[in-house]
């Protein structure tokens, strides 16, 4: 098993009770660089520290992939691999194309992810922003995806946005709550709980 965990923003206070305890108890424990390493020293010593370059070179990035995904592999095959990634591993981050890799190389290798304190949160409150109403976050890339929240009728949203090419949608209601749902594309009714996030994807 292979469990993603996302680290928070830098100061190694913010990490939830689950991945404090995932990391101690990990059979392995793996980081992309030596400042995620520094953040989880307080929980962990015997850290892995592999190397995912920031670079443009798409095939140099693609070789330390394969590597990575082969030096990992052994561990999640037989017991539990622990990846830390900077604020939440499913933003932004590097796991979601280490994954790819895993999941051509070694089909048998099961993933999850455990949300850690984004860079966006963390950019509310180490600046005192309150941010109510409608935002537009980018990488600098076109838009391709959004994140509606407090979807009360979501099949009247997906209408709407798939007249603007949207085409793959997700709604979670009551995320980690003892009644949590997960809805995908026809799957998600009419009406939804006050807690309801909805993803679009074009």
């Amino acid at each position: 098993m292979l469990v993603a965990i996302g680290i928070g923003p830098g100061d190694p206070e913010l990490l939830t009770i689950k991945a404090v305890n995932l990391i101690k108890n990990a059979d392995a424990v793996f980081v992309p660089g030596n400042v995620a390493k520094e953040i989880i020293s307080p929980y962990r010593q015997d850290i892995k520290v592999l190397s995912f370059p920031m670079t443009d070179d798409e095939d140099y990035i693609k070789e330390c992939m394969h590597k990575n995904a082969e030096i990992i592999a052994p561990v999640a095959e037989s017991g539990l691999a622990v990846f830390c990634i900077l604020g939440d591993p499913n933003f932004y981050g590097t796991f979601g194309r280490l994954c790819e890799i895993i999941k051509q190389k070694f089909p048998s290798i099961e993933y999850s992810t455990i949300p850690g304190i984004s860079s966006i949160t963390a950019f509310a409150s180490a600046t005192g922003i309150s941010v109510n109403g409608g935002i537009f976050i980018t990488d600098g890339s076109l838009e391709n995806s959004r994140i509606l929240l407090k979807i009360r009728e979501p099949r009247k949203i997906i209408d709407s946005l798939k007249k603007e090419g949207f085409k793959e949608f997700v709604l979670a209601e009551k995320m980690y709550m003892k009644d949590q749902k997960i809805y995908r594309n026809d799957e998600i009714p009419e009406k939804s709980a006050y807690f309801s996030v909805m993803f679009a994807r074009k």
